[in-house]
């Protein structure tokens, strides 16, 4: 493990990884499915249609590996942030920064109330490892079990993305985060609901630890909104051009 500590994939390369992953993913959905497929000269072409619908298959597949990475870099930087309130406050106004985009990218509606954006998951999630950290801390270790599924609850009644899910993957990465053999097992089990998943604990198992040389702390979290932007603009010029 010492090796893989020196040699391994840091923590900017994993947020690379996530972020390539991510977009692949969106165009998919977003350009794909709500584009490209929507076009009468693809969806009345069999053959077109054909090759478009696998392709949209195999960027979604792809795209799985987003999701994991990402919950197990909000571990870690719950792990070593310095002020998780400040933390926690970064990703609630990316939440709220990133819902319209959300819902023009992959809702097709300039507001769509009935889903939310994976940053609420995620602040959800940190949420949640505050609260199981302060029941270990004050040796009632069983008391996380309420806490995690009041957070998975939650998730559920805003109908965040991912779901309660997502929010039971980040405390499986939490609960095994000093056993990275374990936190990979248990989760790419968690994850196994979406085919592709688990292949992220892949690169995962590679981290070594370290940072990176490179921070770009604020371009990873305006990507989301960023990228999302663009790619509804992507969609609603081509369907005002061919649709």
């Amino acid at each position: 493990m010492n090796s893989l500590k020196r040699s391994g994939i840091s923590g900017f390369t994993l947020k690379i990884i996530a972020i390539i992953s991510m977009l692949i993913d969106h165009f998919g959905s977003a350009v794909v499915e709500k584009g490209i497929l929507k076009l009468p000269m693809v969806a009345q072409n069999p053959e077109l249609y054909a090759f478009w619908n696998q392709t949209d298959r195999i960027l979604r597949a792809i795209g799985r590996l987003a999701f994991p990475i990402f919950c197990f870099l909000l571990v870690e930087g719950f792990i070593y942030t310095r002020d998780v309130k400040k933390y926690a406050g970064r990703l609630f106004l990316f939440a709220l920064l990133s819902e319209l985009p959300f819902d023009l990218a992959l809702k097709n509606g300039l507001f769509v109330p009935g889903t939310q954006n994976v940053y609420f998951t995620l602040l959800i999630g940190l949420l949640v490892m505050v609260g199981a950290a302060w029941c270990e801390q004050h040796g009632k270790p069983y008391l996380a079990i309420p806490v995690i599924l009041a957070g998975m609850l939650a998730a559920y009644l805003l109908k965040t993305d991912y779901s309660y899910k997502g929010i039971l993957l980040i405390a499986v990465l939490f609960v095994f985060r000093f056993e990275r053999f374990l936190q990979c097992i248990g989760g790419a089990i968690a994850i196994s609901w979406e085919l592709t998943g688990p292949l992220a604990f892949i690169p995962i198992w590679f981290y070594n630890g370290k940072r990176g040389k490179y921070s770009l702390k604020y371009f990873f979290y305006a990507f989301y909104p960023v990228h999302l932007l663009i790619l509804a603009g992507i969609r609603y010029l081509l369907l005002a051009i061919w649709g």
